[in-house]
């Protein structure tokens, strides 16, 4: 019986039986079927069980749920460690650990566009939904178009190198550009495209008004959602495979992590303004991948030195975060989203159809 005594040893063993190497193995396809299937029963029941109706979620709802969902993350921990040994099992879990945390800046941008668009929040967990759906379908293309191009062009890797080594100069000194939704090229292009209007129907992303089908407000949101996951993609996708080059441990690690994001955002949206040093410890972490990838040729860190240095990082961040929003509280930079005492936009007083 697999337990946390077995797991530690097993994760430190695996630093001996490869230090130039990494875990390297053949899935058959009906495990990659097992797993797809897995997380699509997931999103079906938390889509027509635990969220059938459109209502506001509360912060202990949220809590829960993460709750849940980072729990079913480690828990695949166990599921590697008893398939394919302690060094498949450190490489997602590092992998687990560096998508998660690089999310966190994912949903404080949500804030900001639900926030811009003054999306009702009963509508939010919708938005999200499929904002994941979208998510897990472009991370497996862009996780087997990168694993691909690494075996075929050597000098990738110095190149993935580099830009995570930059990216985390700029979010260190929280230099990133901001959020502009109504600058964004694909939402502009979306709506000369798509007839659109203003107004809400319910949660539904397409409405007929007189006639015409047009897109509603959340639709151009779902839009915004999945451009800005593209662009963390392009971040977190080669930070991931720094610790991991299996196909397979690269995208089941991305796929579990960005799951819980929709309950982490209803818990951390109004909490953009106590993580002050996340960005600094953010930026170490991608500091620390995109040197990993350089020196991978001459040096190739233990799985369990990553991890310990991710989960160090990341932990010494938030604490001293925590510490000095207790001494010195600072507004939230993003604004809260809607909550049900919230005035919201009007929704559409839809004509019967026909005669």
């Amino acid at each position: 019986m697999l337990s946390l005594s077995t797991v530690v040893p097993s994760l430190a063993a695996a630093a001996g039986e490869g230090t130039t190497r990494f875990a390297s193995f053949d899935v058959p396809l009906w495990v990659w079927a097992a797993l797809v299937g897995f997380l699509a029963v997931l999103l079906i029941v938390d889509l027509l069980l635990v969220h059938r109706t459109a209502h506001a979620i509360t912060f202990k709802e949220a809590a829960i749920e993460s709750a849940v969902w980072v729990g079913l993350g480690l828990a695949f921990t166990f599921v590697m460690l008893a398939w394919q040994g302690g060094g498949a099992a450190g490489e997602y879990l590092a992998g687990y650990l560096i998508e998660k945390s690089l999310s966190v800046d994912n949903v404080f941008v949500w804030a900001v566009i639900f926030s811009y668009f003054g999306v009702p929040a009963k509508y939010q967990f919708r938005v999200l939904f499929w904002g994941i759906f979208g998510a897990l379908v472009l991370r497996a293309i862009f996780i087997f178009a990168g694993v691909a191009l690494i075996e075929r062009f050597d000098w990738v890797l110095y190149v993935f190198g580099v830009f995570l080594i930059i990216t985390a100069v700029r979010i260190a000194r929280h230099s990133e550009a901001e959020v502009h939704p109504d600058k964004n090229p694909v939402l502009r292009l979306v709506r000369k495209v798509i007839p659109s209007t203003n107004e809400y129907d319910g949660q539904k992303l397409f409405t007929i008004k007189n006639g015409k089908r047009l897109a509603t407000p959340l639709f151009a949101v779902l839009i915004l959602v999945e451009t800005t996951d593209v662009v963390f993609a392009v971040d977190s996708i080669p930070a991931i495979l720094a610790v991991s080059r299996e196909q397979f441990i690269v995208f089941a690690s991305n796929a579990f992590a960005i799951l819980g994001l929709r309950s982490l955002y209803f818990l951390l949206a109004g909490m953009a303004g106590k993580f002050r040093y996340l960005n600094v410890g953010l930026g170490v972490i991608l500091g620390f991948v995109g040197t990993k990838m350089l020196i991978a040729e001459w040096y190739h860190f233990p799985i369990w030195a990553s991890l310990l240095i991710i989960a160090t990082v990341l932990t010494t961040a938030i604490v001293a975060s925590l510490r000095a929003d207790k001494r010195d509280p600072r507004p939230d930079d993003i604004p809260e989203p809607l909550g049900p005492g919230a005035v919201e936009a009007p929704e559409v007083e839809l004509p019967p159809q026909g005669r």
